[in-house]
Protein backbone atom coordinates (compact mmCIF):
# COMPACT_ATOMS: atom_id res chain seq x y z
CA UNK A 1 0.00 0.00 0.00
CA UNK A 2 1.38 3.43 -0.83
CA UNK A 3 1.68 5.70 2.16
CA UNK A 4 0.13 9.14 2.18
CA UNK A 5 2.48 12.06 2.49
CA UNK A 6 2.71 13.64 5.92
CA UNK A 7 1.29 12.38 9.20
CA UNK A 8 -2.02 10.59 9.39
CA UNK A 9 -4.75 12.30 11.37
CA UNK A 10 -6.14 10.19 14.26
CA UNK A 11 -9.28 9.64 12.17
CA UNK A 12 -7.37 8.42 9.11
CA UNK A 13 -9.02 5.38 7.49
CA UNK A 14 -5.60 4.01 6.55
CA UNK A 15 -4.48 4.11 10.18
CA UNK A 16 -7.50 2.01 11.17
CA UNK A 17 -7.37 -0.39 8.22
CA UNK A 18 -8.18 -4.09 8.63
CA UNK A 19 -9.65 -6.87 6.51
CA UNK A 20 -13.34 -6.70 5.60
CA UNK A 21 -15.52 -7.72 8.52
CA UNK A 22 -18.97 -8.79 9.61
CA UNK A 23 -20.99 -5.56 10.06
CA UNK A 24 -21.99 -6.66 13.55
CA UNK A 25 -18.27 -6.37 14.46
CA UNK A 26 -18.03 -2.95 12.85
CA UNK A 27 -20.50 -0.63 14.60
CA UNK A 28 -18.57 2.55 13.75
CA UNK A 29 -18.09 1.74 10.07
CA UNK A 30 -14.35 2.35 10.26
CA UNK A 31 -13.42 -1.14 9.07
CA UNK A 32 -13.84 -1.99 5.40
CA UNK A 33 -16.36 -3.87 3.34
CA UNK A 34 -18.99 -6.45 4.19
CA UNK A 35 -18.54 -10.17 4.64
CA UNK A 36 -21.40 -12.66 4.68
CA UNK A 37 -23.10 -13.35 8.00
CA UNK A 38 -23.22 -17.13 8.18
CA UNK A 39 -23.06 -18.22 11.82
CA UNK A 40 -26.43 -19.04 13.36
CA UNK A 41 -25.75 -16.83 16.41
CA UNK A 42 -24.76 -13.88 14.20
CA UNK A 43 -27.82 -14.23 12.00
CA UNK A 44 -29.98 -14.31 15.13
CA UNK A 45 -28.22 -11.14 16.34
CA UNK A 46 -28.90 -9.50 12.98
CA UNK A 47 -32.60 -10.36 13.29
CA UNK A 48 -32.69 -8.81 16.78
CA UNK A 49 -31.06 -5.67 15.39
CA UNK A 50 -33.52 -5.41 12.51
CA UNK A 51 -36.44 -5.80 14.91
CA UNK A 52 -35.28 -2.58 16.62
CA UNK A 53 -35.89 -0.57 13.44
CA UNK A 54 -39.05 1.50 13.52
CA UNK A 55 -41.68 1.21 10.80
CA UNK A 56 -43.01 4.32 9.13
CA UNK A 57 -44.90 5.53 6.08
CA UNK A 58 -42.89 6.64 3.08
CA UNK A 59 -43.62 10.20 2.12
CA UNK A 60 -43.06 12.28 -0.97
CA UNK A 61 -39.69 13.03 -2.55
CA UNK A 62 -40.87 16.60 -3.00
CA UNK A 63 -38.20 19.11 -2.05
CA UNK A 64 -35.35 16.60 -2.16
CA UNK A 65 -32.00 17.57 -3.66
CA UNK A 66 -28.53 16.25 -2.89
CA UNK A 67 -27.63 19.65 -1.42
CA UNK A 68 -30.18 19.09 1.37
CA UNK A 69 -27.50 16.71 2.73
CA UNK A 70 -24.57 19.08 2.20
CA UNK A 71 -22.11 19.47 -0.62
CA UNK A 72 -21.09 16.27 -2.36
CA UNK A 73 -18.42 14.51 -0.24
CA UNK A 74 -17.44 17.73 1.53
CA UNK A 75 -15.35 17.27 4.67
CA UNK A 76 -17.77 19.37 6.71
CA UNK A 77 -19.67 16.90 8.90
CA UNK A 78 -19.24 16.86 12.67
CA UNK A 79 -19.44 13.92 15.04
CA UNK A 80 -18.69 11.03 12.65
CA UNK A 81 -15.41 9.17 11.97
CA UNK A 82 -13.01 10.89 9.53
CA UNK A 83 -14.95 14.16 9.87
CA UNK A 84 -12.89 17.28 9.23
CA UNK A 85 -9.65 15.37 8.66
CA UNK A 86 -8.79 17.41 5.57
CA UNK A 87 -9.83 14.77 3.00
CA UNK A 88 -13.07 14.48 1.03
CA UNK A 89 -15.40 11.77 2.29
CA UNK A 90 -15.19 9.78 -0.94
CA UNK A 91 -11.41 9.55 -0.68
CA UNK A 92 -11.67 8.50 2.97
CA UNK A 93 -13.89 5.59 1.95
CA UNK A 94 -11.69 4.55 -0.97
CA UNK A 95 -8.75 4.52 1.45
CA UNK A 96 -10.74 2.48 3.98
CA UNK A 97 -11.82 -0.25 1.56
CA UNK A 98 -9.25 -0.19 -1.22
CA UNK A 99 -6.04 -2.20 -1.51
CA UNK A 100 -2.82 -1.35 -3.32
CA UNK A 101 -3.68 2.32 -2.92
CA UNK A 102 -1.90 4.96 -4.96
CA UNK A 103 -2.28 8.66 -4.24
CA UNK A 104 -1.97 11.74 -6.40
CA UNK A 105 1.58 13.06 -6.23
CA UNK A 106 1.92 15.41 -3.28
CA UNK A 107 -1.51 14.51 -1.82
CA UNK A 108 -2.26 12.57 1.35
CA UNK A 109 -5.91 12.30 0.34
CA UNK A 110 -6.67 11.83 -3.34
CA UNK A 111 -6.73 8.16 -4.32
CA UNK A 112 -5.90 7.71 -8.02
CA UNK A 113 -5.79 3.91 -8.25
CA UNK A 114 -6.55 0.87 -6.13
CA UNK A 115 -7.95 -2.65 -6.07
CA UNK A 116 -11.44 -3.10 -4.65
CA UNK A 117 -13.28 -6.27 -3.67
CA UNK A 118 -16.89 -5.27 -4.28
CA UNK A 119 -19.18 -6.93 -1.72
CA UNK A 120 -22.35 -6.33 -3.75
CA UNK A 121 -21.32 -8.33 -6.83
CA UNK A 122 -18.24 -10.28 -5.73
CA UNK A 123 -16.14 -8.58 -8.41
CA UNK A 124 -12.51 -7.61 -7.91
CA UNK A 125 -12.02 -4.26 -9.62
CA UNK A 126 -8.75 -2.68 -10.63
CA UNK A 127 -9.74 0.97 -10.51
CA UNK A 128 -8.17 4.18 -11.75
CA UNK A 129 -9.47 7.69 -11.23
CA UNK A 130 -9.89 8.29 -14.96
CA UNK A 131 -12.59 5.58 -14.82
CA UNK A 132 -14.12 7.12 -11.72
CA UNK A 133 -17.71 5.93 -12.27
CA UNK A 134 -16.63 2.27 -12.25
CA UNK A 135 -16.40 2.51 -8.46
CA UNK A 136 -19.06 4.55 -6.65
CA UNK A 137 -19.55 5.11 -2.94
CA UNK A 138 -23.00 3.81 -2.08
CA UNK A 139 -25.16 5.29 0.66
CA UNK A 140 -26.47 2.04 2.14
CA UNK A 141 -29.60 3.89 3.20
CA UNK A 142 -30.09 6.13 0.15
CA UNK A 143 -30.36 9.85 0.78
CA UNK A 144 -33.63 10.15 -1.13
CA UNK A 145 -35.01 7.24 0.92
CA UNK A 146 -33.99 9.03 4.13
CA UNK A 147 -35.72 12.19 2.92
CA UNK A 148 -38.95 10.33 2.19
CA UNK A 149 -38.82 8.56 5.58
CA UNK A 150 -38.61 11.80 7.55
CA UNK A 151 -35.14 13.31 7.11
CA UNK A 152 -36.80 16.37 5.58
CA UNK A 153 -37.69 17.30 9.17
CA UNK A 154 -34.13 16.94 10.50
CA UNK A 155 -31.70 19.79 11.10
CA UNK A 156 -29.33 20.04 8.15
CA UNK A 157 -26.37 19.13 10.39
CA UNK A 158 -27.93 15.71 11.03
CA UNK A 159 -28.46 15.17 7.30
CA UNK A 160 -24.82 16.08 6.65
CA UNK A 161 -23.75 13.53 9.29
CA UNK A 162 -25.71 10.64 7.80
CA UNK A 163 -24.51 11.54 4.29
CA UNK A 164 -20.86 11.36 5.40
CA UNK A 165 -20.98 8.69 8.10
CA UNK A 166 -18.73 5.75 7.11
CA UNK A 167 -21.30 3.43 8.68
CA UNK A 168 -23.61 4.39 5.79
CA UNK A 169 -20.99 4.30 3.01
CA UNK A 170 -19.50 1.43 0.98
CA UNK A 171 -17.45 1.70 -2.25
CA UNK A 172 -18.98 -0.70 -4.76
CA UNK A 173 -19.17 -1.53 -8.45
CA UNK A 174 -20.73 1.53 -10.08
CA UNK A 175 -23.43 -0.15 -12.21
CA UNK A 176 -24.74 -2.02 -9.15
CA UNK A 177 -25.07 1.26 -7.26
CA UNK A 178 -26.85 2.85 -10.21
CA UNK A 179 -29.28 -0.08 -10.39
CA UNK A 180 -30.11 0.41 -6.70
CA UNK A 181 -30.92 4.11 -7.00
CA UNK A 182 -33.00 5.22 -4.01
CA UNK A 183 -34.55 1.81 -3.34
CA UNK A 184 -35.05 0.13 -0.01
CA UNK A 185 -34.45 -3.59 0.62
CA UNK A 186 -37.90 -4.67 -0.57
CA UNK A 187 -37.05 -3.35 -4.04
CA UNK A 188 -33.29 -3.92 -4.28
CA UNK A 189 -30.71 -6.21 -2.70
CA UNK A 190 -27.08 -6.88 -3.68
CA UNK A 191 -26.74 -9.31 -6.61
CA UNK A 192 -24.42 -11.47 -4.47
CA UNK A 193 -26.99 -13.38 -2.42
CA UNK A 194 -24.51 -14.50 0.23
CA UNK A 195 -23.94 -10.91 1.40
CA UNK A 196 -27.61 -9.93 1.66
CA UNK A 197 -27.96 -10.54 5.39
CA UNK A 198 -24.84 -8.44 6.00
CA UNK A 199 -26.25 -5.69 3.77
CA UNK A 200 -29.58 -5.46 5.58
CA UNK A 201 -27.80 -5.61 8.93
CA UNK A 202 -25.79 -2.56 7.89
CA UNK A 203 -29.01 -0.89 6.68
CA UNK A 204 -30.47 -1.56 10.13
CA UNK A 205 -27.38 -0.22 11.92
CA UNK A 206 -27.76 3.09 10.11
CA UNK A 207 -31.53 3.23 10.69
CA UNK A 208 -31.15 2.55 14.42
CA UNK A 209 -28.28 5.02 14.85
CA UNK A 210 -30.26 7.85 13.26
CA UNK A 211 -33.70 6.75 14.50
CA UNK A 212 -34.86 6.52 10.90
CA UNK A 213 -37.93 4.38 10.16
CA UNK A 214 -38.25 2.03 7.20
CA UNK A 215 -41.37 0.91 5.39
CA UNK A 216 -43.18 -2.19 6.58
CA UNK A 217 -42.28 -3.97 3.32
CA UNK A 218 -38.61 -3.08 3.71
CA UNK A 219 -38.50 -4.35 7.28
CA UNK A 220 -40.10 -7.63 6.26
CA UNK A 221 -37.57 -8.00 3.43
CA UNK A 222 -34.70 -7.28 5.83
CA UNK A 223 -35.83 -9.91 8.32
CA UNK A 224 -36.25 -12.48 5.55
CA UNK A 225 -32.60 -12.17 4.54
CA UNK A 226 -31.27 -13.24 7.96
CA UNK A 227 -33.72 -15.99 8.95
Amino acid sequence: MAARGGTHAPSSPVAERAHAVNPLRNPTGTRPGLVPITAHADRAAAVRLIKQVRVGVQGSKRGYTRLRFGENWADSARGVPYARNGCRTRDDLLARDGEELQYRHGSRCVVVSMKLHDPYTGRTIQWRKRDSARVQVDHVVPLSYEWRMGAWRWPKAKRVRIANDPLNLIPVYGPANEAKGGAGPASWLPPARKVRCAYVARFAQVAVKYDLPVTRADKAAMLAQCR
